[in-house]
C-alpha cells in the first residue's frame, strides 16, 4: 500500500472489558473493547489461542476505522492487531506498559 493509505489508519490503545464466544462457532470471540473514544464490539478468530476470562482488562491494539462488517450476525466495529509467529501462535500487539486508552499508534 502507498504511505499515503497506511497512514490513514487510526489505530488506538483500548481495552478489553468484556469477552465471550460466539455461538456455534470454534474460533470466534465477541470483545466489547473501551478504545478512549467509544466503547466498540469487535469480533476476532482467537478463540483457539485464548480464553474470554484470561483477554478481560488486557489492552489491545485496534484499527478504529474500519468499515464495520457483520460476522455470523454481529456488528463487527474495527479489528484488534495481532502477531503471528512461524507455528501460528498469536499473541496481542499491545504496549509494554498501561497506556492512557485512547493513545495512538504510530
Amino acid at each position: 500500500i502507498s504511505f499515503d493509505d497506511f497512514v490513514k489508519m487510526d489505530i488506538r490503545v483500548g481495552t478489553i472489558t468484556a469477552a465471550e464466544k460466539v455461538a456455534k462457532t470454534k474460533k470466534l470471540l465477541k470483545l466489547t473493547i473501551d478504545t478512549g473514544l467509544d466503547t466498540r464490539t469487535v469480533v476476532s478468530g482467537i478463540a483457539e489461542f485464548f480464553s474470554p476470562e484470561e483477554i478481560v482488562g488486557r489492552q489491545v491494539s485496534i484499527l478504529v476505522n474500519l468499515e464495520p462488517r457483520e460476522i455470523k450476525g454481529i456488528m463487527s466495529q474495527g479489528m484488534i492487531l495481532m502477531a503471528e509467529d512461524a507455528d501460528g501462535r498469536l499473541d496481542f500487539v499491545k504496549p509494554d506498559t498501561t497506556i492512557k486508552v485512547g493513545s495512538t499508534v504510530r
